[in-house]
């Protein structure tokens, strides 16, 4: 029998996949080039702390599942959680095709809310389940404001 947990993880990974082909090379050499805070001395762990953040909330999807499967309120928290997947994985598309710092900014700000608007949701369902949303809740306005911060160092990418 196939576990829920095979089903959210195999759906996230999909969606990690092919949200990661999304990455021209000119665009990664234009970040590349980009000028980075002194502080951000932590930028080679950076797809780390990403992986254990979705991990989290794959773990966390399948404790909303696993609450009430197949009800339509639990399809509703899936498609939350789909969604901030995607706002997750947009943030890479928005900078590296746009070249834009200020879209990846604004991305990672949308991240947020609907990460925050999920977790508040999830709470009345599960605590472990909104727990687990932590990591992103904490890492997403790092990232955000590392984004940010580069703006301010590469004011001509942030157009």
């Amino acid at each position: 029998m196939i576990k829920s947990w095979m089903v959210i993880g195999g759906i996230a990974l999909l969606l990690a996949v092919i949200g990661g082909s999304i990455v021209p090379p000119k665009g990664v050499q234009w970040f590349r080039r980009l000028r980075r805070p002194n502080w951000l001395t932590f930028e080679k762990i950076i797809p780390l702390i990403w992986i254990f953040v979705l991990t989290c909330g794959v773990w966390s999807a399948t404790l909303v599942w696993n609450h009430a499967p197949g009800t339509s309120t639990t399809w509703l928290f899936m498609a939350g959680y789909i969604l901030l997947e995607l706002a997750i994985l947009a943030y890479n598309p928005a900078i590296l095709v746009g070249r834009n710092l200020r879209l990846g900014t604004i991305v990672g700000l949308i991240g947020f809310v609907i990460g925050l608007v999920l977790t508040l949701a999830v709470f009345n369902v599960s605590g472990q389940a909104a727990l687990l949303l932590l990591p992103f809740l904490i890492w997403s306005p790092i990232g955000t404001y590392t984004t940010w911060a580069m703006e301010k160092l590469n004011p001509t990418e942030s157009h």
